[in-house]
């Protein structure tokens, strides 16, 4: 139901220039790729999710930096104001 529906292969044209030489066709490997294409597909979802993860741990990252950032000018300017009093 799901499987691919690959295109037939075209075969080259067959000319023998003496009847000694005779072209014989490549033999097909006889595997079939449906399950290549499932390994395909959790590969992507794979690297999607990772990405999305990989995304979110930066962003939460950047927040905390500057949540700190914001914190270090609070503390700093209440200890100046202190000294100055």
């Amino acid at each position: 139901m799901f499987r691919p529906k690959l295109p037939d292969v075209p075969t080259l044209p067959t000319t023998t220039v003496t009847s000694q030489q005779i072209q014989a066709s490549a033999p097909s490997a006889g595997r079939p790729l449906a399950p290549y294409v499932g390994i395909g597909a959790g590969a992507v979802a794979a690297v999607v999710v990772v990405g999305i993860v990989l995304t979110a741990l930066l962003a939460a990252v950047a927040i905390s930096a500057v949540s700190v950032a914001i914190a270090a000018v609070v503390l700093r300017s209440l200890v100046s104001n202190a000294h100055k009093r």
